[in-house]
């Protein structure tokens, strides 16, 4: 079946760029030139991925993204800014965004994001040895293989795919320490050479979910300058 693109930039060139890109990859494209028709259309149309600008007329993308998550669409997001500040990355991210890429971009290295924020069927990642069980059992937490669910205390946490993904991979290794590098080769299957500012952002937004104190993990643990570890043994 073949997958489809909302585009929301309100730079005409830039879409009909990524449009044509996108096509020759076999993808089909919706497009919006305003955050508040860039809402609606993806409210309506259902998209499998968003390519979402920042800077648009009479919503922005960060609001776009956050009501998107606030109704509970855990569409893969990927913001695209012409701004270099690391607030504005991490402000996308802590509203739910999955990526961001900053303008002027490389076609490859956009189309290489598209495809790795497109993968989204967990049934390729094998369990590991250590946790081969369709549920993983920690303290009170259960994460649930099969159903793509966490629960805490018996009641199910409201995670992105993105924080399932990521804490599905910590709880199958427990006790090891992953490197962030590693987190984005496995969590968002590609290889990333920079910020990895991403990780950092998703690891706290996932701990305020999981943890009763999110200042003092107990289940996703920091190895200072390595990366980090699930801690099974609660």
């Amino acid at each position: 079946m073949t997958k489809r693109v909302l585009i929301v930039d309100d730079e005409k060139a830039i879409v009909d760029i990524l449009r044509f890109n996108l096509k020759k990859e076999g993808y089909e494209t919706t497009c919006a030139y305003d955050g508040r028709e860039g809402l609606r259309m993806a409210q309506k149309e259902n998209p499998d991925l968003i390519l979402l600008d920042i800077m648009l007329p009479y919503m922005d993308g960060f609001e776009v993204c956050k009501t998107l998550r606030g109704s509970g669409n855990n569409v893969p997001i990927i913001m695209i800014t012409a701004r270099e500040e690391e607030t504005d990355k991490v402000f996308g991210l802590e509203n739910g965004a999955d990526d961001y890429i900053t303008k002027p971009f490389s076609m490859r290295e956009l189309m290489a994001r598209v495809k790795a924020n497109m993968r989204r069927s967990l049934s390729a990642a094998a369990p590991a040895e250590t946790n081969s069980g369709s549920v993983i059992h920690a303290g009170a937490l259960s994460v649930d293989l099969e159903r793509h669910s966490v629960f805490k205390n018996g009641e199910e946490l409201e995670l992105t795919q993105r924080e399932f993904e990521l804490v599905r991979f910590l709880a199958q290794n427990p006790g090891r320490v992953v490197s962030r590098q590693e987190l984005m080769s496995e969590v968002w299957q590609y290889d990333y050479f920079g910020d990895v500012r991403t990780v950092d952002v998703a690891v706290r937004r996932l701990r305020e979910k999981l943890e009763d104190n999110p200042a003092e993990p107990a289940y996703v643990i920091t190895k200072r300058g390595v990366g980090y570890y699930f801690e099974s043994n609660q």
